[in-house]
Order: structure tokens, then C-alpha cells, then sequence
């Protein structure tokens, strides 16, 4: 598949295509091939895309304390929502993979989906502005983060009841 298709489907057409391609490269295909891989610019995706939902759910979830905006961020920039929004985008599909990975494309780790969503952002970054980036993260997040900011006061049963007994000095 072309880069075009992704980028159509990220919502954001690059300058500078190398970029969109080591966002894509894994380790594996890096050290076959001898060229950079995607580590570095997911280096740089993970903070900007901790600042980024940081700075959304502090404008955006004035409500919640502190604590509680911690718990969101958690709960959605993690490995799991970074694989979602992969799968969403088929990234799989444009993943420049080593002979031991492409054998098993199929069953493609969550990581490796992750942390190219991370190395992307910061290609992103890169290529143009926080803006640009905050735009693809936002439309991937804002669902998630509405979802997870709805749930963060819910406390499980193990909780309460170990609230409830520290109270009277039990635990």
C-alpha cells in the first residue's frame, strides 16, 4: 500500500516523506537493512503525546482534580489506545518489518502497533507543529478521554472495602 492511503487516513500529508518512513520502520527491518529505525522518533512521540493530552484534559476537564486527570491520561496514553488507534488507521498495513516480524504480520504485537502510533506523532511534530499533532491525537483521544474522565471516580469493591477498614485501623 502507498503512503498516500495512510496519510489520507491520519489527516495530515507530509513534507517530508523520510520521516513518515522511519515512523514506520521497526528495529528489525532497521538492522536488516541498515537504515535509522522508528526508536528515536518514538522517543519524542511518547512526551509529546503525555504534554499534549495533558494540556487537553487541563482545558478541557476542569472538574476533575488532579489525581483524576492522571488517572484519564493514564488510562488512554497507554498501550492498548496507542494499538487501537494503530488497528483504526491500519498501520500494520505500512509497517516496514524484519524477516522474523513479517512472517508473523498477523499477530503483530501491541507494542510494536503502539509504538509506531509514538514514532508517528512525532513525525508529525517534526514535519510541521504541535498543532498539526495535537489535531491527530485529539481526533484519535477525544472519545476515549470522555469515556475514561466519566469512570475515574467509580471506585472497584477491593477498594472501598479496604478504604472502609483502614478507617477503623483493621489493615
Amino acid at each position: 500500500m502507498e503512503l498516500k492511503e495512510l496519510e489520507k487516513k491520519i489527516g495530515y500529508i507530509f513534507k517530508k516523506k523520510e520521516l513518515l518512513k522511519t515512523a514506520l520502520t521497526h528495529t528489525s527491518y532497521a538492522y536488516e537493512n541498515n537504515v535509522e529505525s522508528n526508536e528515536k522518533l518514538e522517543f519524542l512521540g511518547d512526551s509529546i503525546l503525555e504534554f499534549l493530552s495533558s494540556k487537553y484534559l487541563f482545558h478541557n476537564y476542569k472538574n476533575l482534580k488532579e489525581g483524576e486527570m492522571t488517572k484519564v491520561r493514564a488510562s488512554v496514553v497507554c498501550e492498548e489506545s496507542l494499538y487501537k488507534i494503530a488497528l483504526k488507521h491500519n498501520f500494520s498495513d505500512f509497517l516496514n518489518l524484519g524477516k522474523s516480524e513479517s512472517s508473523n504480520k498477523a499477530n503483530l504485537s501491541k507494542a510494536i502497533l503502539a509504538d509506531s502510533v509514538e514514532a508517528v506523532i512525532a513525525a508529525i511534530y517534526l514535519d510541521s507543529n504541535l498543532d498539526n499533532v495535537e489535531k491527530f491525537i485529539i481526533k484519535n483521544l477525544e472519545e476515549p478521554i470522555k469515556l475514561a474522565s466519566k469512570n475515574v471516580g467509580i471506585k472497584d469493591y477491593k477498594t472501598v472495602l479496604q478504604e472502609k477498614l483502614q478507617v477503623h485501623g483493621n489493615v
